[in-house]
């Protein structure tokens, strides 16, 4: 199971769970599709400044 590269293994025919993140490897995928790691994808980090009322 270590040196398996695939993007989805279902053993047994166990249910799909939607809320897991799925994707490829390599060149199949592009981050993981429902997860923290397909919003980096698309996430631009930046910063905020400003003065609180406090």
């Amino acid at each position: 199971a270590g040196r398996l590269r695939a993007g989805s293994v279902r053993l047994n025919s166990a249910a799909w769970d939607s809320a897991a993140p799925f994707g490829g490897y390599k060149q199949s995928g592009n981050g993981r599709e429902y997860g923290k790691f397909g919003l980096h994808e698309f996430t631009e980090i930046k910063g905020i400044a400003g003065f609180s009322n406090e």
